[in-house]
């Protein structure tokens, strides 16, 4: 090798060690932050997960494990009941002083539970695959977002009758309410939310995330009408209820499928199971918004909620074996869950 050679070598050689020093300092500062894991409790029970909810009255977590729901002390993860005879569960709602509402996709249906016994009371039928779901305030009503059907089924708390059934552009993933009447929902495969009034029950808008693509999460800070939709494409978008508009879209976590935002520090939290991270991005104001932290949490863990406070973030995942081989029956194989390894995570200051 000639001189030249040498020193070019001798060059790439220290900018590659460079990189690297720069790619550890980087990761090593993502982990850093106001946010640490408290806790990783082996819950166990068979099934994969989707959506967790905190029963307000109760302080219990609620967690969707396919054909039944876990209930489990948040304070030590200690299992209390297990709601059974379901088929494919999503999410779960409470209405205050009432009963639980379950969104059980795989049977077409809501079943509602008594949050004393844990026993189903009844079930409701729905559209297809009633996925996200939500208890209205105002109009004390349930929504369950039918991600086949492209529809919404709304169901009086009163004597969980259906009042109606309303469209939606497409695919509904997620949806929040503002506590004033004022509804939105993810379309995943439009890559939009929807605006919807609970009291007329009438879609109002239709607001596109792009940049952002494919949303499933979203959350919203109240005080100040603000959306964190999180995006398939590693983008959170946020946009102004008032406007429709987004107004920033900061970088997150690969594989992001829920969000929330908490009061308490301004916080809003993104859970991305393809990377295994929780991105935490601050308001600093309601027009900026600076990503201050990506806390390694564990692949998998793509759903969360908040304790009632907001001080706490809990998420769920679990190990996995080696994914089988591709067949023609089966090309897209998922690789096993080990038994017993289901976890709960939680998440404190």
């Amino acid at each position: 090798m000639n001189l030249r050679g040498l020193i070019c070598r001798s060059l790439l050689l220290a900018a590659g060690a460079m990189l690297a020093t720069t790619t550890a300092t980087t990761m090593a500062f993502a982990a850093e932050g106001p946010f640490h894991v408290e806790h990783a409790w082996q819950v166990g029970g068979e099934g994969g997960w989707d959506y967790i909810a905190v029963d307000p009255r109760t302080d219990l977590l609620y967690i969707t494990r396919g054909n039944h729901v876990q209930v489990v002390n948040r304070e030590n993860g200690k299992q209390v009941a297990d709601i059974t005879g379901l088929h494919g569960t999503h999410g779960v709602v409470f209405a205050p002083g009432g009963n639980g509402y379950i969104s059980d996709g795989g049977g077409n249906q809501v079943a509602v539970f008594d949050r004393k016994t844990y026993k189903i009371m009844r079930t409701i039928p729905a559209g297809t695959n009633p996925d996200g779901i939500l208890y209205e305030p105002v109009t004390r009503t349930v929504w369950a977002f039918n991600g086949r059907s492209h529809n919404v089924t709304v169901i009086d708390t009163k004597d969980d009758q259906v009042l109606a059934t309303l469209d939606l552009p497409g695919k509904p993933e997620f949806p929040v309410a503002d506590g004033k009447g004022n509804i939105y929902d993810n379309i995943e495969d439009k890559s939009e939310i929807v605006h919807i009034d609970a009291r007329s029950r009438k879609l109002l808008a239709t607001w596109s995330v792009a940049p952002g693509e494919s949303p499933s999460g979203l959350a919203i800070d109240r005080a100040h009408g603000i959306l964190f939709s999180v995006c398939d494409n590693q983008k959170m978008a946020i946009v102004s209820t008032a406007t429709g508009k987004v107004i920033a879209t900061p970088t997150i976590g690969d594989g992001p499928d829920a969000a929330r935002f908490s009061m308490d520090g301004g916080y809003a939290f993104s859970s991305n199971g393809e990377s295994g991270t929780l991105t935490v991005v601050h308001q600093d104001s309601p027009q900026h918004f600076t990503v201050v932290q990506n806390l390694p949490t564990g692949k998998g863990a793509r759903t969360l909620t908040l304790s009632p406070n907001g001080s706490k973030v809990y998420l769920v995942t679990a190990k996995f074996g080696p994914r089988p081989a591709a067949t023609e029956g089966q090309p897209h194989s998922r690789p096993p869950m080990i038994p017993g390894s289901f976890t709960l995570i939680v998440v404190g200051k």
